[in-house]
């Protein structure tokens, strides 16, 4: 009886851990994603090609998954609903993608990926207005979301607005440094750079109000992660063509150029997309940008050790405000999460799916609801690997 009990309660442990497993583990492959991408554009990458080539790869990817595992729930795709998913697949996998890389290639993977932590505030601030999210000034826990929205936001100025020295994080790091030529961008190319990234931040963060919107609607993250990934091959397609006159640059080789596809799509879109549409289902938007601050630390030690990236004073101090301002909102948004869960309701964080089956808490629950029509459907045993 006790170890069922201890069984019991490590389960509803790990049920809970479960969502800040998933946002970390993404967090290691935003990091390497950005590192890699890095070096296939000094490789000669175009930014625009990486877009398409790592859709098509995302593509190839989910789409057998949603096709087998949702095809008994997935609902009937209405105009509605596929014109939001072609405005996802052009935020995501063209506007903000291609804005970030932009903003990365005239400033440092470091400071974009430190950048980024302002999403958290703009997705909050854009859930506030569609009413995703809830203030009340009468509660502590709200003025936190407030207060710390805004202390994210002056962070995100202070690294906008001053730079500061070089601070050496490795030894012999800033003689290697000096050495590449070309590596340190000018103070235009900063500016520039830095609105870029904002501007990404911008559309990131409409694709997350916009993806919780339409899982309401289409309650199948196999199907719309899918589909996100193959609409964006297609308005990608059409933005490098616009903006790349060269041919030549769709030409890749078994190089950096080709692992930054493979990786970026396999990992950065197609995983990605999906668990962040299955967290977003069961904590909302915010929570899932919240995990952005420890992108920014993996990414500049491994900038400081792969390319070699000089951290500046200014970068340090806002990434300082930020994540104290960041986890202000995480608190206060944590708290919510409890007042919801005394009061029974949950409006916002789950969908049901078509079947009327209310989703889970488990962020693997959509699969498993899958393979259970699946055997009801077909009277059959499904294999376990089905669910991986």
């Amino acid at each position: 009886m006790e170890d069922q009990n201890a069984g019991d309660r490590f389960s509803k442990v790990l049920r809970k851990v479960k969502p800040y497993l998933a946002m970390v583990s993404l967090q290691f492959g935003y990091a390497g994603m950005y590192i890699i991408t890095m070096v296939s554009f000094k490789h000669g990458m175009s930014h625009w090609v990486l877009s398409v080539y790592r859709h098509i790869v995302a593509t190839l990817i989910m789409a057998p998954f949603a096709f087998f595992l949702e095809r008994k729930i997935r609902p009937k795709m209405t105009l509605p609903v596929f014109l939001r998913l072609a405005v996802l697949g052009f935020l995501e996998p063209v506007l903000d993608q291609n804005l970030y890389n932009m903003g990365m290639k005239n400033t440092s993977t470091t400071f974009a990926s430190a950048t980024v932590n302002v999403l958290p505030a703009i997705t909050f601030i854009m859930a506030l207005i569609f009413r995703l999210e809830t203030v009340n000034l009468r509660k502590i826990h709200s003025i936190a979301k407030v207060i710390g929205t805004a202390v994210t936001v002056s962070g995100a100025m202070v690294m906008t607005l001053y730079k500061g020295p070089e601070l050496q994080i490795i030894k012999g790091q800033a003689s290697h440094h000096e050495s590449a030529s070309g590596t340190e961008p000018s103070e235009q190319h900063w500016v520039l750079g830095t609105v870029m990234l904002i501007a990404s931040c911008g559309g990131w963060a409409s694709f997350f109000i916009l993806q919780s919107f339409t899982l309401k609607m289409y309650p199948a993250e196999l199907s719309v992660t899918s589909w996100i990934c193959f609409l964006g091959i297609f308005e990608g397609a059409i933005a490098s063509l616009i903006f790349e006159r060269d041919m030549s640059v769709w030409s890749i080789g078994w190089d950096s150029r080709l692992l930054a596809c493979v990786y970026s799509g396999v990992v950065c879109s197609g995983m990605a997309y999906y668990v962040q549409g299955v967290v977003t289902r069961e904590r909302g938007p915010v929570f899932v940008t919240s995990f952005s601050p420890l992108c920014m630390i993996i990414t500049a030690a491994l900038g400081s050790i792969v390319l070699a990236e000089q951290v500046h004073l200014g970068s340090i101090i806002g990434a300082i405000i930020i994540v104290s301002g960041l986890y202000t909102v995480v608190w206060g948004k944590s708290k919510d999460s409890l007042n919801s869960t005394d009061a029974g309701k949950s409006e916002g964080q789950e969908l049901p799916i078509k079947d009327g089956t209310r989703a889970g808490s488990d962020i693997f629950d959509t699969i498993e609801v899958n393979v259970a029509a699946e055997m009801k459907g077909a009277g059959k045993n499904v294999l376990p690997s089905a669910r991986t």
